[in-house]
């Protein structure tokens, strides 16, 4: 090993097999990136801004936008610097810390969607004592949980991954810096790394899913007893956001990190629908299946001088 020199830059390839689409691949996430910053920016705004949403379930949200600011911006920068003919190279430390707060902001992200499917079960299963169990103080603690956790997973995964030695190739075969894309690179047996970056984050993803399908299966049951239909209605309004959100958020996660056989090509749609489409979607869902959320979206967009029919 001490005859090899440590790679001290890599060199991200891009997306596989798109070569020559450079500069329509660089105007569509160029405006879907644009769009995701301004619409859960607005989202913020709104909420903000609106003593009416000054509730547990609006907290949330106002998190989960601005996660959806940062998330994105993990990687798109970068992306769309090398898709406009930029440099492709990325620095080691670079590297590190673009997978560190990938995986960071990813978990946080995920916990906060468990947390947010039990505020809403709290709020349908035990409307009565809603406001005395979501108290602001739980709220906090909840979210400080999901930091907590979203670091620690981020930190072992990167420490396991950048733990071994790198003295070349430093072509990484994707666009960012992601753990199955930079372990093949690695000048030592990875195979302990790759373990527990698969089992970390994909046993992760699937016991918050098994909490919000619990947290939402109890929901069934109580809007299932409701007997009218107006009531099941609005019960089944304020989660249909929320179960979109989960579904558009957690599908990529678990086909990318539980594929026996991993396919560049396919890894890279997914991980771009979860990148970059799905904190999208996230302000349009939110603000379009809210009537408060919309009203709200409202009052900001004339005060900007915004005129839309929303």
């Amino acid at each position: 090993m001490k005859n090899h020199t440590e790679v001290t830059e890599f060199t991200l390839l891009g997306i596989p097999h798109t070569e020559g689409l450079e500069t329509i691949l660089f105007v569509l996430f160029f405006f879907i990136y644009l769009f995701t910053l301004i619409g859960n920016s607005f989202i913020l705004m709104a909420i903000l801004s609106s003593s009416r949403l000054h509730a547990p379930m609006y907290f949330f949200l106002g998190l989960l936008s601005i996660f959806d600011v940062f998330f994105p911006s993990v990687t798109s920068p970068k992306m769309l610097l090398y898709l406009s003919g930029q440099s492709q190279t990325i620095s080691y430390r670079g590297c590190a810390s673009q997978l560190f707060f990938y995986h960071f902001l990813g978990c946080t992200e995920g916990v906060l969607y468990s947390v947010m499917a039990y505020d809403r079960f709290v709020a349908i299963c035990h409307p009565l004592r809603y406001t005395v169990i979501m108290n602001p103080r739980l709220c906090v603690v909840l979210v400080i949980i999901a930091c907590l956790m979203g670091c620690t997973d981020a930190t072992i995964l990167t420490t396991f991954t950048f733990s071994l030695p790198y003295c070349g190739p430093n072509e990484v075969g994707y666009y960012f810096c992601d753990i199955p894309a930079v372990l093949p690179l690695a000048c030592a047996d990875s195979s302990l790394a790759q373990r527990v970056g698969f089992t970390n984050v994909g046993l992760l993803a699937l016991t918050l899913f098994f909490t919000i399908l619990v947290s939402y299966t109890r929901i069934g049951i109580a809007i299932l007893r409701i007997r009218s239909n107006e009531g099941r209605r609005k019960a089944f309004s304020t989660c249909s956001a929320h179960l979109t959100a989960i579904m558009c958020a957690y599908g990529p996660v678990i086909i990318i990190y539980l594929q026996s056989t991993p396919n560049p090509l396919l890894g890279a749609v997914v991980q771009i629908l979860n990148n970059l489409v799905s904190p999208m979607l996230n302000s349009l869902i939110y603000s379009l299946r809210n009537k408060e959320v919309k009203r709200a979206l409202k009052k900001v967009l004339d005060r900007s001088g915004i005129i839309v029919k929303v």
